[in-house]
């Protein structure tokens, strides 16, 4: 009975940790694959180029933070620290329980094509307060000479006037709530939801916005299909789409799930944001013009376009 006893406390012991093991392995795994861009399927020539990396060697510069989301992560063109520009901006928000080191092929991806990506460990962003801090922290490294007791390599490098923020999920609302009521609302330029939480269940939640608010062009992009974006169907994304009152446009990517829109449209996020924040006249006709790539892009469906004269590039 003894050794009975003995063999099932040893089998218990095991099963207790191999879960605890495939807990750890889990909750570091990250959410998007290095070489994502290699594998995603894209449907139009402006999507291929800019799923692409882009011509930039990327660096890594991360500090400690006083808060909760413990630190900023900052993924920027390796060639910033020698030479005299500077560089616009993209902020991450991240979704429930998605820490930007989770995902951060995609700031290695934006940082690739000339952009400054920043975000944090913050796991529950819906009121936007980390996207805030990080906007703070940006404006202090612009201007401060050392940090830290090191020369600031950010110093006259950050392109504060072309700031842009993408958010996926519940990050979707933080989007919203970032760039209409935290205190430095007014810096950004465009902004992209992926799949954000409807406006149902983010009021059951307790994560409020007000799309009506939004005063910059935005682009909205959920899945479709396969099991649909239970985050937020169709008939949902349309909703949020009739609430913005300024430029914007709306995409279902077809046959993908919730958690794969983050990475999925990637091709159309860079592009948005090369086109707003650096000119980029190329990318942007994948989104206006008399034939938008969008439209015509098969891996899509819902496709709306709506621009606004007084907030597109080309006034």
């Amino acid at each position: 009975m003894k050794k009975i006893l003995k063999i099932t406390f040893i089998v218990i012991i095991c099963i207790i940790v191999l879960l605890l093991i495939m807990f750890i392995y889990l909750s570091n795994r990250p959410f998007v694959e290095n070489d994502y861009y290699k594998k995603v399927e894209t449907g139009g020539k402006i999507e291929a180029k800019y799923m692409e990396n882009g011509i930039y060697d990327v660096s890594y510069y991360e500090e400690s933070a006083m808060q909760g989301f413990k630190k900023y992560e900052i993924y920027y063109p390796a060639e910033l620290s020698g030479v005299n520009r500077k560089y616009p901006v993209v902020v991450f928000v991240n979704g429930s329980g998605a820490r930007v080191s989770k995902y951060s092929a995609l700031l290695e991806h934006m940082a690739s094509w000339g952009f400054i990506a920043i975000g944090t460990e913050e796991e529950w962003d819906w009121n936007g307060f980390a996207a805030e801090m990080c906007i703070r922290h940006l404006i202090r490294l612009s201007q401060a000479e050392t940090v830290n007791d090191k020369d600031n390599i950010f110093k006259g490098k950050i392109d504060l006037d072309n700031v842009g923020i993408t958010g996926h999920s519940q990050g979707g609302a933080g989007v919203f709530n970032a760039i209409t009521v935290q205190e430095h609302r007014d810096i950004f330029k465009a902004a992209v939801a992926l799949s954000p939480t409807n406006r149902e269940l983010a009021q059951i939640l307790e994560w409020d916005y007000d799309a009506a608010k939004i005063s910059i062009p935005v682009m909205l992009i959920s899945g479709a299909g396969g099991g649909d974006d239970w985050v937020v169907t169709g008939e949902q994304l349309n909703h949020i789409f009739e609430d913005i009152n300024t430029s914007k446009v709306m995409m279902r990517r077809k046959n993908t799930a919730h958690g794969a829109v983050l990475y999925s449209a990637d091709g159309y996020v860079t592009a948005w944001f090369m086109w707003l924040l650096q000119g980029d006249e190329e990318a942007g006709t994948a989104f206006s013009g008399d034939c938008p790539e969008i439209i015509s892009n098969g891996l899509y469906q819902d496709q709306r376009s709506d621009f606004k004269k007084s907030n597109t590039p080309q006034e």
